[in-house]
């Protein structure tokens, strides 16, 4: 498996509109837009900075992942995101490397991407999250 990329650096907050003032209003970064993944029981959005992303990340039901970590860490880095081409094969070669993986399969994340995650006590305690976007 190759990473392209550093796809984008998400950041779990407690609320939103806070954060956007620090990165959008203090930090200068232009907001791409805002999403809700169902799903993921998650609020995001998206501020570009170069060639990759600040993704901020706001819980929408306290048991969702989000609301799980600021719960026990607090708010702050939550994951980083790689890109790959095909992510499919990617988590198949992770998988026969041995790699121990959150998910087997690639499901929907923000902005349209197929996303995966790899443990973190498999990648020295960072969370880890494989990103496929079809431009």
């Amino acid at each position: 498996m190759k990473a392209l990329k550093l796809d984008h650096v998400g950041i779990a907050v407690e609320s939103l509109d806070e954060a956007l003032k620090l990165y959008s209003g203090l930090l200068g970064l232009e907001l791409k837009g805002t999403e809700v993944v169902e799903e993921q029981k998650v609020r995001t959005a998206f501020l570009p900075l170069g060639d990759t992303e600040m993704e901020l990340l706001e819980s929408t039901d306290p048991e969702g992942p989000i609301g799980k970590f600021i719960a026990s860490r607090g708010q702050g880095v939550q994951h980083l995101a790689f890109r790959v081409d095909d992510i499919d094969a990617a988590l198949a070669e992770l998988k026969a490397a041995g790699a121990r993986l959150i998910d087997e399969k690639a499901r929907y994340g923000a902005g349209g991407a197929r996303i995966a995650f790899l443990h973190p006590k498999a990648t020295g305690g960072v969370l880890v999250e494989l990103c496929e976007r079809k431009a």
